[in-house]
């Protein structure tokens, strides 16, 4: 009787291990990242099923869990870990006035008469005129700024400005996605503390193709009959 009773109980015993599911798998795999950010890369897998641990001072992270959620964090790595391109942008103050060019004018370029050419057709401005020019590089994904002066003789220089909080290359590289830019002139005042400086232009996101000039925005200077419009144009550099 207790034979039988211990053989009965053996084979619960085996029945119910067989009825429990069978734990995945778990192992570990060393990543190092050629390009990106070791940081970077952690926060965008947080979505992933593995666990993530960053070697500290160095290119590298370990990846914990199953051979599947491993295989699927390395796919989304190997998208991340890509050599960022070099964006150059550059963009164009012309001034629209129904005054005459002052002497001494820069003339406006050749490769942007095109644009302004259609400014004309829809602005009926006596005169444009070039003002200045702004070009700055940079990694796609990385924001930039850099800043110019309008120095003329007897008067508070003014100053051009031109910023932007990242630049993103489309994945086919026809188009950058311009995220956070800002342009204008910062044009000085005499307030009682001394020189001051107002912001004029514009502030926002803009699509441009690569190799195309585009008019980003207008705004008004000196009044109604004067305005500023800012034209753009990004290149892809390898």
């Amino acid at each position: 009787m207790k034979r039988l009773l211990i053989f009965a109980i053996l084979a619960s015993t085996a029945a119910l291990a067989q009825d429990q599911p069978k734990q995945p798998e778990r192992t570990q795999k060393l990543v190092t990242l050629r390009y990106a950010d070791p940081v970077t890369v952690n926060a965008l897998l947080q979505r992933f099923p593995v666990g993530i641990s960053i070697t500290s001072g160095s290119r590298t992270i370990t990846l914990f869990g199953t051979p599947a959620g491993i295989t699927a964090a390395e796919e989304a790595i190997k998208q991340l870990d890509v050599q960022p391109k070099n964006v150059e942008l550059t963009v164009y103050f012309v001034v629209g006035s129904d005054q005459n060019q002052p002497t001494g004018a820069p003339p406006i370029p050749q490769d942007v008469e095109s644009v302004v050419a259609q400014l004309r057709k829809t602005f009926a401005f006596k005169e444009y005129r070039m003002l200045d020019a702004l070009t700055l590089r940079t990694r796609s994904g990385v924001g930039a700024e850099t800043s110019g002066v309008l120095d003329r003789p007897g008067t508070v220089p003014r100053l051009t400005q031109f910023r932007i909080r990242a630049a993103n290359v489309s994945e086919d590289g026809t188009a950058v996605r311009i995220d956070g830019l800002k342009a204008g002139l910062k044009i000085p005042t005499q307030g009682k503390d001394g020189t001051q400086y107002i912001d004029t232009g514009l502030n926002t996101d803009v699509d441009v193709k690569v190799g195309q000039k585009v008019v980003v925005g207008k705004s008004s200077l000196a009044g109604p009959d004067t305005a500023l419009f800012l034209i753009l144009s990004a290149q892809v550099i390898n």
